[in-house]
């Protein structure tokens, strides 16, 4: 029986983890699908434009991350409960939510971009191309806003195969409509930017549909005078607000990261932009298990099943203890050759040589960060979550101005790696008060 019950819980962590990997994976195709198009036009400054513009909607993005997040704790808890209602009003609250967040991107866009540009010093012609690619893809604000929703929201209902399927049918359309709008109709960074602005409706679109497909019976339960009560709403606030702010932690750290490698010449931020995208390479694994954390902790707490939840996590961390014993031999073995794939600048790839052996430490480093984030959100320990990412975050600038003097660029990534590591062990130790009181 504990046998069966063990290869059961591991197929439910998969069922979850598999889709929402192959998810992360096709995100950055999205950018790299743009970039790659406008580099075969022929002058630098459509790179350079859609580059500033991407960055600029991955950070805007990024800091309303707590609209998927916030709503997957909820909803998955709710569901571990059976309260179809809740379970309702809450896809119905985050979606409203990220409507009016993305009517205020669009109404405030004009000094949202003009304080971006006070900060990113480019060219004129990059700051024109970007400035028309940045006006054309906030009207996506509304489709990926509601993505957000329904997405935290389809994870909350152990459903990441959605996600997945939504975001393959993306990047086909992306490439496609780009494609046509470039090479067709010749409109250069703006085909590019209306192509991206078709594909995120396009997704949108196909999530609603496959929203009433498939839970359309849900509909019976919505409730005008239910779908925002006061005690709800501060609760929903009050969760997606500390993990605004620990987003924004997130964000500044990592920004920090890489301004503090530009200041130190060309060279050093190459090196530290190539090895961050094994952090990457690694993060979409990990966040993969992570949200297979969010949905079945959230679910076994609303149904206040800890023996599964118990369960459960063990059997996380044994997947997750896995996972970086293979990306540490993967890096030790054959980092270097997939540094070499990212570039052929034999002064950078020597210079990566002296910093190499900071990647190895990324995996066992990171991955309880990743894993107690996941569980902290399905068990909307959201303020412990931004807590433990307060003295992380701290912690990386107390280091790196510390030893910059004496280490240099090791000292950022001393900081960094410590960063990873202590958000991991803050949480562990405030996760034994959280789960007793389950």
């Amino acid at each position: 029986m504990a046998i069966a019950n063990v290869n059961n819980e591991n197929k439910r962590i998969l069922r979850i983890a598999i889709p929402s990997i192959i998810s992360n994976i096709t995100v950055p195709l999205l950018g790299l699908i743009d970039v790659a198009i406008m580099g075969h036009l022929g002058a630098p400054a459509y790179i350079g434009a859609i580059a500033v513009g991407g960055m600029l909607f991955n950070i805007i993005y990024w800091i309303f991350g707590f609209l998927r997040m916030g709503t997957s704790g909820m909803t998955s808890q709710a569901y571990g409960k059976r309260d179809l209602s809740e379970v309702t009003r809450l896809l119905f609250r985050s979606v409203g939510i990220g409507m009016l967040i993305a009517l205020c991107l669009i109404i405030l866009q004009y000094p949202i971009r003009k304080l971006a540009f006070t900060f990113i010093q480019t060219t004129p012609e990059v700051e024109q191309l970007a400035t028309l690619y940045f006006q054309i893809c906030i009207w996506g604000a509304p489709a990926m806003l509601g993505l957000y929703g329904f997405s935290g929201w389809f994870i909350g209902m152990q459903n990441s195969r959605f996600p997945m399927y939504i975001a393959i049918i993306q990047n086909i359309i992306n490439i496609v409509a780009s494609l046509g709008l470039v090479y067709l109709l010749h409109l250069k960074v703006a085909g590019v930017a209306l192509g991206t602005l078709t594909a995120q409706y396009a997704g949108f679109i196909m999530t609603i549909a496959l929203w009433i497909k498939y839970y359309g019976g849900l509909r019976k339960y919505i409730s005008r005078n239910g779908l925002f009560p006061k005690e709800a709403m501060l609760r929903f606030f009050r969760i997606n607000r500390d993990i605004f702010l620990r987003t924004l932690c997130l964000v500044i750290v990592t920004l920090y990261f890489t301004s503090a490698g530009a200041s130190q010449g060309e060279i050093v931020l190459a090196v530290n932009t190539l090895l961050m995208q094994l952090f990457t390479l690694f993060s979409f694994f990990m966040d993969g298990f992570a949200y297979a954390g969010e949905a079945l902790s959230g679910k076994y707490i609303g149904a206040n099943n800890r023996i599964a939840l118990f369960r459960m996590i063990r059997l996380l961390f044994i997947w997750g203890i896995l996972l970086s014993l293979c990306f540490t031999l993967l890096y030790l073995f054959g980092g270097k050759r997939l540094l070499s794939l990212l570039t052929n600048d034999e002064s950078v790839i020597r210079e990566a040589g002296k910093y190499f052996y900071w990647t190895l430490a990324i995996p066992f480093a990171g991955f309880s960060a990743f894993l107690w984030d996941g569980i902290f959100i399905g068990a909307t320990a959201t303020r412990q979550m931004l807590y433990s990412m307060l003295v992380a975050s701290t912690s990386f600038f107390i280091l790196y101005y510390a030893f910059r003097g004496i280490l240099g660029n090791h000292a950022l990534w001393l900081a960094f790696i410590t960063y990873l590591l202590l958000r991991g062990i803050v949480q562990a130790g405030i996760s034994r008060k959280i789960l007793r009181q389950i």
